[in-house]
């Protein structure tokens, strides 16, 4: 019996650290394909400052229980600029910008525009020289971001807001941190590395935070169960369980590679706000969700070199 059960564990196929970066990093795109329904339905009562900075706040309080627990040491000098940009990019510019943007776009056209992030987290990785994308790779992740930015011009009749200059603000920020972070998971750990910036953001966090409440205090208090609903998910999941999975499957697979998964974001976001805005998906929607599907099946096995 032992003997057969040997056999059959030698059988079993070892995934490979890209499939599994793959995969983690698609679990960590499922997770933040809701950030903006929920941060949407958030700004409908809160001021979308206290949206982005108190999520943050809630998340670091989180990831001190858990550096806690785990006893974790300090993180070495080198590693903090690459933490205090994982900061500035994805605990406090991503999230302020886009939850500014939310009060006057819709999730699902909002979403799109987020399409551009694994162009623009290849881009910041390679003149980072962390990566080196093969000119195939370039080719497929600019195909995307033309497929997506496309759906976003047509659906705004051919035009930008200001809220999609700050959605891609959001985007060039969000691509800093990602690339920062994916790079330094592969020493410390993601679960250390989000832990970290938000940790070290926090004492910029609180007193910004305290304030709102001062101000907004009535308001704040008085907001039905939605929004509470909407800034909780953000809170736990977008700001601190998503990065989990999404620092690791960089780690293992690689930044600009797993990156392209997130070209998956903007549909199943509109999913989402289907499902929680009660959002209309039109036949354009699917069509252009297939093509992009379609160019992160090709990107995937694009070389990408080290």
């Amino acid at each position: 019996m032992h003997t057969t059960i040997a056999t059959t564990s030698r059988r079993l196929p070892r995934v490979s650290d890209e499939t599994a970066g793959m995969l983690l990093g698609l679990a960590g795109v499922a997770i933040f394909s809701l950030t903006l329904p929920f941060t949407r339905m958030a700004v409908a009562a809160f001021d979308p400052a206290f949206v982005a900075l108190g999520r943050a706040l809630v998340a670091a309080a989180l990831a001190a229980i858990w550096l806690a627990w785990k006893q974790a040491a300090w993180p070495p000098r080198a590693a903090l600029r690459p933490l205090a940009l994982v900061a500035l990019g994805c605990v406090i510019g991503f999230p302020w910008l886009t939850s500014m943007a939310m009060r006057s776009l819709p999730a699902s056209h909002g979403a799109v525009l987020v399409g551009v992030l694994p162009l623009a987290t290849a881009a910041y990785a390679a003149l980072r020289g962390h990566e080196k994308p093969s000119p195939a790779f370039w080719l497929m992740a600019a195909t995307g971001t033309v497929l997506v930015a496309g759906f976003a011009l047509l659906q705004a009749g051919g035009t930008f807001h200001l809220a999609d200059l700050a959605v891609f603000a959001a985007v060039l920020l969000a691509a800093m941190g990602y690339a920062e972070g994916g790079k330094l998971a592969k020493t410390m750990g993601g679960e250390q590395v989000i832990s970290w910036a938000l940790v070290l953001a926090a004492p910029v966090l609180l007193p910004i935070v305290a304030w709102l409440v001062w101000r907004d205090g009535a308001a704040i208090a008085g907001a039905g169960w939605q929004p509470w609903a909407g800034f909780a998910y953000v809170s736990v999941f977008s700001m601190y369980i998503g990065f989990f999975f999404w620092y690791r499957g960089m780690a293992l697979g690689g930044v600009a590679r797993v990156g392209q998964v997130q070209l998956l974001q903007p549909f199943l976001t509109m999913a989402g706000a289907a499902l929680v805005l009660s959002e209309t998906i039109s036949l354009s929607n699917i069509l252009f969700s297939l093509a992009v599907i379609s160019v992160v099946a090709t990107g995937r096995r694009t070389r990408i070199q080290a």
